[in-house]
């Protein structure tokens, strides 16, 4: 527990990529299939693949990823914090701030990366594999 507490924000903040990675590319499941759809079908499955795009962005789909991913940040977060030493409710007190801020800081960077990941990088690859999503591209 005294390594925990002695553990600086810049190696806590090197822990916590792999969680906001995963969370952001969970949430953003909804148009990763379609992309490696055509990546490995070809331009024959363009349209099959923005039609699964389609279902999964504009129906239920999108929302349970959000839940997927929402739920994975706080297992995750859970996990962080017990390694930290931060194990019973009266750790939890004690540390009331550190656990916020860094929560804040979790949630934000996970949102900021899917916004990046999934309307910027992954729309330009889905344009340039043929995906027909040039026109509603959120540059435009």
């Amino acid at each position: 527990m005294a390594e925990a507490a002695d553990a600086s924000p810049v190696a806590e903040a090197r822990s916590l990529w792999k969680l906001i990675g995963a969370s952001a590319f969970a949430a953003s499941l909804c148009c990763v299939p379609s992309v490696v759809w055509v990546l490995f079908a070809g331009s024959s499955a363009i349209v099959a693949a923005d039609q699964l795009s389609n279902d999964l962005y504009f129906g239920i789909g999108r929302w349970l990823l959000y839940l997927v991913a929402l739920a994975l940040a706080g297992a995750g977060l859970t996990i962080h914090f017990r390694r930290e030493g931060i194990c019973t409710l009266d750790d939890a007190k004690r540390e009331r701030q550190r656990i916020v801020n860094t929560s804040l800081a979790v949630i934000t960077a996970v949102i900021v990366l899917y916004l990046v990941w999934d309307y910027i990088i992954l729309q330009l690859i889905g344009i340039a594999v043929g995906q027909p999503w040039a026109e509603s591209a959120v540059w435009k």
